[in-house]
């Protein structure tokens, strides 16, 4: 085999003691370029950053929104073995429309009876207690959720 190297065992010092030209990109110009490449990834992360904020915000903000009639179950008596009554504390819009949805539990955990309340009324917070037939005897009766009122049959 052939040694091909040179006398000084393969390495050769530029004059300057610089790098080879051409191995390390450009020497002029090239801390500059880097710098401009940093502040533009800052520029872009930072908008992105923003946007993801903004948009997050407006799920939440959405959600809230659409929260506009809230209730509880104040208490519950079983009347009989097909009836409870649900006494309801409902928050509304004053002048809205509601719509509370009620379910009563038999002891086994079935449901044994549900029914749509709707909750009218002026003021901010109505009281009302519905009467929720039963297919048996019920154990407890809860709230599933409360909602605006549809209208237009939509």
């Amino acid at each position: 085999m052939v040694d091909v190297r040179s006398a000084d065992g393969g390495r050769r010092e530029s004059a300057a003691g610089a790098v080879p030209a051409g191995r390390y990109g450009n020497a002029s110009g090239g801390a500059a370029r880097d710098a401009r490449a940093d502040r533009r990834l800052k520029i872009v992360g930072a908008v992105l950053g923003v946007l993801a904020l903004a948009g997050i915000a407006w799920i939440g903000v959405d959600y809230i929104g659409d929260q506009s009639v809230s209730g509880q179950v104040i208490k519950f008596k079983v009347v009989s073995g097909r009836t409870v009554e649900v006494h309801l504390e409902v928050r509304k819009d004053a002048g809205a429309e509601g719509v509370c949805t009620i379910r009563a539990r038999a002891a086994d955990g079935g449901e044994v009876g549900r029914k749509d309340v709707t909750v009218r009324g002026g003021a901010e917070q109505v009281d009302t207690v519905a009467s929720l037939r039963t297919t048996r005897r019920a154990t407890s009766a809860e709230l599933m959720g409360c909602g605006p009122a549809k209208t237009g049959g939509h």
